[in-house]
């Protein structure tokens, strides 16, 4: 069985690492050079860099800060904001990026996932998502729609269905984040998780909500291959060392340092 990942993230607007609840109320939380660095050694598993300012207001990636975070870790490196062509992420995986993490463009124009996947490998293309439950009016099940663009613009687009398509589409690996459990510290949005473990058979990153170890466990136990985390990590509460050996004794398959 492969070893369960745990990864840090990395919410970089203007050139530093920030983190918010539900999407807003943004603050600074370190500088991302630092924070890699730190992250490396402590073993995490991979690392996500995500400009989370480049969709929103059509900047570049900051390509000279990711080159700088890929020169301070050996650990696999996702890199995502504002890439909206082939060639920008060609200019991020020179850059020393190991994935590339496509979410608005994507939704925008489906078929740079099949372009990205034939240049550069499907095991590159790593599809975000931000779902949000909705309820809906025909039945009393809640279901979970697509928003880009930071979170800040609705699609109308169900979730289940946009993932199913993307992978058919040459996607290697999904990242889920919940909105409604980003930041929150409630734990990871399990239904959500489960249904979409359950549809693709492409490695899935749960992200949004992680409070506990406990809920690392959780998510890890119903089908994700990976749990993603920025609070608990940026602010000290948690370290991965001490994750690591906390899901090793719940017996999941967790590559220790």
């Amino acid at each position: 069985m492969l070893a369960k990942r745990i990864i840090p993230c990395l919410d970089i607007k203007d050139g530093r690492v920030v983190k918010g609840i539900n999407f807003v109320n943004i603050r600074d939380a370190g500088d991302p050079v630092d924070q890699a660095r730190v992250y490396n050694d402590e073993g995490a598993d991979e690392l996500v860099f995500l400009d989370i300012s480049a969709t929103a207001f059509g900047h570049e990636t900051v390509v000279h800060v990711v080159r700088e975070v890929a020169n301070q870790i050996h650990i696999p490196l996702t890199v995502g904001g504002g890439i909206r062509s082939v060639e920008d992420m060609r200019k991020i995986l020179l850059a020393g990026a190991d994935k590339i993490s496509i979410n608005s463009a994507a939704v925008l124009n489906p078929e740079i996932i099949k372009q990205g996947a034939a240049m550069f490998g499907s095991q590159c293309i790593v599809l975000a998502v931000d779902a949000r439950r909705i309820q809906t009016q025909e039945s009393k099940d809640s279901k979970w729609e697509v928003f880009i663009n930071g979170g800040r613009k609705p699609t109308g687009i169900d979730v289940l269905d946009w993932i199913k398509q993307a992978v058919d589409l040459g996607a290697g690996e999904i990242l889920l984040t919940s909105m409604d459990r980003d930041g929150t510290l409630s734990g990871y949005d399990l239904e959500l998780n489960q249904a979409v473990s359950e549809l693709v058979n492409v490695p899935l990153i749960a992200s949004g909500g992680a409070g506990s170890m406990q809920h690392f466990a959780d998510v890890l136990s119903i089908g994700a291959d990976a749990a993603l985390a920025a609070s608990l990590f940026h602010d000290g509460q948690m370290k991965i060392r001490e994750l690591k050996l906390y899901l090793a004794n719940q017996n999941l398959p967790i590559r220790m340092v």
